[in-house]
This record gives C-alpha cells, sequence and structure tokens, in this order.
C-alpha cells in the first residue's frame, strides 16, 4: 500500500514538471515570436527631406554631362536660405538666385531637351539613350525631381507636408524654383534646341505653359542657332505641323533661330529608346 501510494506520488510530481517545462516552452516560443514579429515589421527609418537632398546631389556627382564635382553640403545651406522662416506664399523666383549661382546649370551643345505635355514619353526616351538633357537632368534637377518643400515664418525648418499645392498661390517655394530653373535652363541652351510637343491635342503649343512664357522668351540667337519641335503623335493624330499654335510659336521665337517642326510618331520614339543601333539624329 506505501508503495502503491509513493508511485502516485512520483507521477503527480512527473507531471507538475511537465506541466512546468511545457509552460516554460510555450512562454519561450511566445518571447521568440513576439521579439521576431517586432523586428520583421520595423521599418527602416524615412530620409528626411535633407538626407534626401544631400543623397541625390553626391549620386549625380557620379553622372554628370559635364565634369563636375558639387559642395552638396553648400549647395543645400543655399538652397534652404531661398524659402526656411519665410511666408510659403511669398517666395519670388529670385530667391533662387543664390543656389543656382553656387549649383548653375549647364547643358552640352545640341544636347537641350524641352516639353510641354509630352513629360512621360521624354522621361521614357532620355531615361534610356541620354541623347539629350532636359531639366530634370540637371543637377538640382535631378535633385529635386517629385519633391514638395516649403518653410514657415518663425520656424528654421523645412516641411514637405501643408506646403501650398502648386497652383494654390503663384510665388510658393517648389513653383518659383521650377520657374526660375527653365529659366535658367533655357539661358544654358547653346547650339540645336528639341523640344516635345503632343499632336495628340487640339493645341500642341500652350501660351500658358512654362516652355511658352518661360523658356521660349529665353532662347537667344546666336547662342541657339535653331529649334527642331517634334510633334508626337499617335495612330490618329489630332494637329499636325502646320496647326496655328505653332504659328504662334514661330512667332514668338527669335526671328534669327532657324525654326524646323517634324511629325514623329509615339511608336517610332518608343523604338529608338529600345534601340541603341538607332542614333539619336535618326529617331526624326
Amino acid at each position: 500500500m506505501a508503495e502503491a501510494t509513493s508511485r502516485v506520488s512520483r507521477q503527480k510530481r512527473g507531471m507538475k514538471r511537465g506541466v512546468c517545462i511545457a509552460a516554460v516552452v510555450l512562454l519561450l516560443v511566445l518571447v521568440v515570436e513576439t521579439t521576431l514579429g517586432a523586428t520583421l515589421s520595423r521599418k527602416p527609418p524615412q530620409q528626411t527631406f535633407k538626407e534626401t537632398f544631400i543623397a541625390r546631389c553626391h549620386q549625380y556627382n557620379g553622372r554628370c554631362f559635364i565634369p563636375c564635382r558639387s559642395d552638396c553640403e553648400t549647395i543645400w545651406s543655399t538652397f534652404e536660405q531661398a524659402y526656411v522662416g519665410r511666408d510659403p506664399c511669398k517666395i519670388p523666383t529670385d530667391a533662387y538666385n543664390p543656389l543656382f549661382q553656387v549649383a548653375p546649370i549647364e547643358t552640352p551643345p545640341d544636347k537641350a531637351m524641352f516639353w510641354s505635355k509630352t513629360k512621360d514619353v521624354v522621361d521614357a526616351y532620355n531615361d534610356k539613350r541620354k541623347c539629350f538633357v532636359t531639366m530634370k537632368d540637371t543637377l538640382l534637377g535631378s535633385v529635386l525631381d517629385d519633391l514638395s518643400w516649403c518653410g514657415k515664418e518663425g520656424s528654421s525648418e523645412t516641411f514637405t507636408s501643408d506646403c501650398p499645392d502648386w497652383n494654390y498661390c503663384e510665388d510658393n517655394p517648389v513653383r518659383s524654383f521650377w520657374t526660375q530653373g527653365s529659366t535658367k535652363f533655357a539661358e544654358a541652351a547653346a547650339g540645336d534646341a528639341t523640344v516635345m510637343l503632343n499632336g495628340s491635342i487640339a493645341t500642341p503649343f500652350d501660351n500658358s505653359s512654362f516652355f511658352a512664357k518661360t523658356e521660349v522668351p529665353n532662347l537667344k540667337y546666336p547662342k541657339v542657332r535653331k529649334l527642331t519641335v517634334v510633334l508626337v503623335t499617335k495612330a490618329t493624330p489630332v494637329s499636325t505641323c502646320s496647326n496655328e499654335s505653332l504659328n504662334e510659336l514661330r512667332q514668338k521665337l527669335d526671328s534669327n533661330i532657324i525654326y524646323e517642326c517634324k511629325e514623329v510618331s509615339e511608336t517610332r520614339i518608343n523604338e529608338c529608346a529600345s534601340n541603341n543601333n538607332i542614333s539619336c539624329t535618326d529617331c526624326w
């Protein structure tokens, strides 16, 4: 009887130890799962606006069209002076003049490419072929492409949210930068310049566009000898080179600059973008 009682007691103690071990194992599993889950779900810290600016600036230094070695910290400090601590609706275009002095826009002769309502076509073509240089391909253009920023009165910070939209007020930091950048880019163009316009709309040359208001007036002879309009068309073109708005372009253009217009299908441009055997000069 005593032996049986002892055996039962040992069995109970064994069961208790088993329960304790199972509880410890379960607790360890929960701790590991929680730790692993937190580690996997943890996102890397998001870059600040300044970090993005500096990183893009350094990346650009390795792929300049013209040899360059830019001081990215100096460019950043000059850039933020244009808008930090100021009313975001009162940033005139000339606020960026010091910026364009420390990071001037330069383009190789015959390489300047302008566009209006053809951004996707131009970007797709230019990203692959590097035949031309757009404002986006310049140092400042590549650094600030698709970014939004502003300052606020009484603050020394750069903000990327709650900034004025493009059309909210004319003198906002982003719009003023691209307006001044477009001016400087046109002034830097030399030799033969090219513009891609949209032949799938009724008015390829829009008098309210950046190209019309900011860039055309700053294309000056003899620095610029010729402007070639590449009218990008779909299967059924809406406009041709005889379009009335293109006649307006000719009238606004410096009369000494040679004007030429070519109707080119978007299909042809895409072929050129994908085929390095087609020279840049043979695309249209």
